[in-house]
């Protein structure tokens, strides 16, 4: 009787309390936007898988000696993040945006919303329960770029307590590009500015290609040293693919590497979504400041795209600004997207992936000039 007992108690439903219950139900949400809905699948699977598993009682799974506990010292010391940024700069072309360096300032004012967020993470200290700090607010505020790998270093740099909230929240609004921004790029813009057709890009050589990631490594390491672990692995990346004499490197840096990170940095974001340290109202709060944050990138971007059009000697479309967030390339082809809505023949993918690049370089910045004031 009491070896029964015994075994009673090592169950999961003796152990099961009800908010590791609940933290596992969002597990099985993540995996269904990630299967049924295509919502950004590569990430929200693993994460949600390893949202179930680190909320399994008994097990330990993300407890010292689990398999997710020692993943985590992967993102814990920001390893994680910058492989995937390797990864993403080998698959980026800098082509169009040297094509039309107009689209850097587009870039740039997509990343309003990540500052305009930090002052609104303080604000929310007046609400009672919640106690953000300027690191926490520093680090939700990168949310607002929609780089998740970019929200994960500066998180487990600024705010480790709060990584999962926020790598969810960036992740899963980066998946809900399609849903969140077409609604704001409508109201801000005019059916004739949507048809707006731009000038075909000019070619753009290898050597130009060449040059960009060296020259802004130089001045990342002259200017903003902090930010150099991330742009420093993307423009490795870049280089990679551009120098074309390096193919192998370039294509596991795509593939093969890129592929195996992104299933510990998921299971390893996962494992923080245990509810002890997820079901707080803080984490409401992440999340409503996220959407904020992501809603003033788009807006940002839009807007200086129109009065860059006003002042321009060539036409920009402003639904390219929309893509200055560094949802890659998922900004770019909703920006293409609502183009041919407007016109048929209006084919905008390459023109917005200038701001989309610019977009990521931007919020690599924006995380470095944060990790250089907040310390």
């Amino acid at each position: 009787m009491e070896n029964l007992q015994l075994l009673w108690q090592s169950t999961g439903i003796y152990n099961f309390s009800a908010g590791q219950a609940l933290m596992m139900l969002v597990g099985f949400l993540l995996l269904f936007l990630a299967i049924k809905k295509d919502f950004e699948p590569l990430l929200l699977l693993p994460i949600g898988f390893g949202a179930i598993l680190s909320n399994i009682p008994v097990a330990g799974i993300a407890e010292e000696g689990g398999i997710l506990y020692y993943l985590y010292y992967g993102i814990k010391l920001g390893i994680w993040p910058l492989l995937i940024f390797m990864g993403v700069g080998a698959m980026t072309d800098f082509g169009p945006m040297i094509a039309n360096p107009k689209t850097l300032f587009l870039g740039a004012a997509a990343q309003f919303g990540i500052f305009a967020t930090l002052l609104g993470a303080l604000a929310l200290n007046a609400v009672p329960g919640i106690a953000f700090t300027l690191k926490d607010a520093a680090a939700i505020a990168i949310i607002g770029g929609a780089d998740g790998p970019t929200a994960i270093y500066v998180a487990s740099k600024l705010a480790p307590d709060l990584l999962g909230a926020i790598a969810v929240a960036a992740y899963s609004y980066m998946a809900l590009v399609p849903l969140i921004q077409p609604p704001i790029m409508r109201a801000l813009t005019t059916e004739e500015e949507r048809k707006i057709e731009m000038h075909q890009l000019r070619e753009v050589s290898q050597t130009e290609k060449i040059i960009l990631p060296l020259m802004l490594i130089t001045l990342t390491a002259l200017l903003l040293p902090s930010a150099a672990p991330l742009v420093g692995m993307f423009c490795l990346g870049n280089l990679m693919n551009a120098c074309g004499v390096v193919e192998r490197l370039s294509k596991t840096a795509q593939n093969e590497l890129i592929n195996i990170v992104t299933i510990f940095l998921g299971l390893s974001v996962g494992s923080k979504l245990s509810a002890a340290a997820f079901l707080k109202l803080e984490t409401l709060g992440i999340l409503g400041l996220g959407a904020v944050a992501f809603a003033i990138g788009t807006a940002s971007g839009v807007i200086m795209a129109k009065i860059m059009n006003k002042y321009s000697s060539t036409p920009i479309n402003p639904l390219i600004g929309s893509a200055g967030v560094s949802a890659v390339p998922m900004a770019a082809r909703v920006s293409n997207k609502l183009g041919l809505e407007a016109d048929p023949h209006n084919f905008l993918l390459m023109h917005a992936m200038g701001p989309n690049v610019a977009g990521v370089i931007g919020s690599a910045v924006a995380a470095g000039v944060l990790l250089s004031l907040i310390k």
